[in-house]
């Protein structure tokens, strides 16, 4: 009998036998169950952080959004951003995101406490700003300590981690804190603790990570939210158009110079 394996074109995975799933489906399986779980759980929490940021947008205050290493991804999904707000202020995780050399050293640097105070206080942050803050385990320093000095502040803060992970591990800061016990307002990405969800027999280590999938559909699901609440409010939402289309660049130069006292990343 032919092997159907062997047909498979070249570069595609090959067809799996009768009953058998491909990884790759397992993966996108868990996608689509953690994106259910987020839709089906997480409506009141984006709807509570998107009455904040509408809240702060209406006062003339500043947004801004933070995450170490892979986490800092949502902040650059969201800064810059075809079809994104103008007034999302990237705070740089110095030393902490993917571009720092031995990467290894991105792990050192969010457990150290006093870094993210640093952070904070540079950012230029205060009285009736937004913060979101992302960081999955909830668990380390630099995130911690950005939470409470923003909160000290008067910074609201909007985290956005996995309850599940950050239940099931300790605190690396030494008030014995983590990021949802701190947040105004916590967005659940509902992925499992470890992040990582496809589990193989005989491999002890998960892969597939989810929070970035999820992470990204929460802040552009609350980035939606808010410019429909500025809408119906009567205010034009600063939102960037693609460069690439004609007019892109003339309408984004006009925003830009329109809302320059909030926009910090020019």
């Amino acid at each position: 009998m032919r092997d159907e394996r062997a047909s498979a074109p070249t570069g595609m995975p090959a067809p799996t036998r009768a009953g058998e799933a491909m990884s790759a489906e397992r993966y996108i399986e868990k996608v689509q169950t953690s994106i259910q779980l987020v839709l089906e759980t997480q409506r009141e929490p984006i709807a509570e952080a998107a009455r904040i940021l509408v809240t702060a947008i209406r006062d003339g205050k500043r947004l801004y959004s933070f995450g170490c290493s892979h986490s800092f991804i949502l902040t650059e999904e969201l800064v810059y951003r075809t079809g994104g707000l103008m007034l999302v202020n990237p705070i740089y995780p110095h030393g902490m995101n993917l571009s720092v050399r031995p990467m290894t050293m991105t792990s050192q640097l969010e457990r150290l406490e006093g870094l993210g105070n640093i952070l904070l206080r540079n950012s230029g942050a205060g009285q009736g700003d937004a913060l979101l803050l992302a960081s999955t385990s909830g668990r380390n320093a630099v995130a911690i300590d950005m939470a409470l000095e923003a909160k000290a502040r008067g910074v609201s803060v909007i985290g956005i981690t996995s309850m599940a992970y950050s239940r099931s591990v300790s605190s690396r800061h030494s008030s014995g804190k983590k990021l949802y016990e701190i947040a105004d307002v916590i967005l659940d990405n509902c992925v499992p603790a470890g992040d990582a969800a496809v589990q193989f027999e005989g491999f002890a280590q998960a892969v597939g990570p989810l929070s970035t999938v999820t992470g990204v559909a929460i802040v552009n699901a609350l980035v939606c939210q808010v410019v429909q609440e500025l809408i119906e409010a009567g205010v034009t939402p600063p939102v960037f158009v693609s460069a690439n289309l004609d007019g892109g660049d003339e309408h984004n130069a006009r925003l830009l110079a329109e809302n320059a006292d909030r926009i910090l990343y020019m």
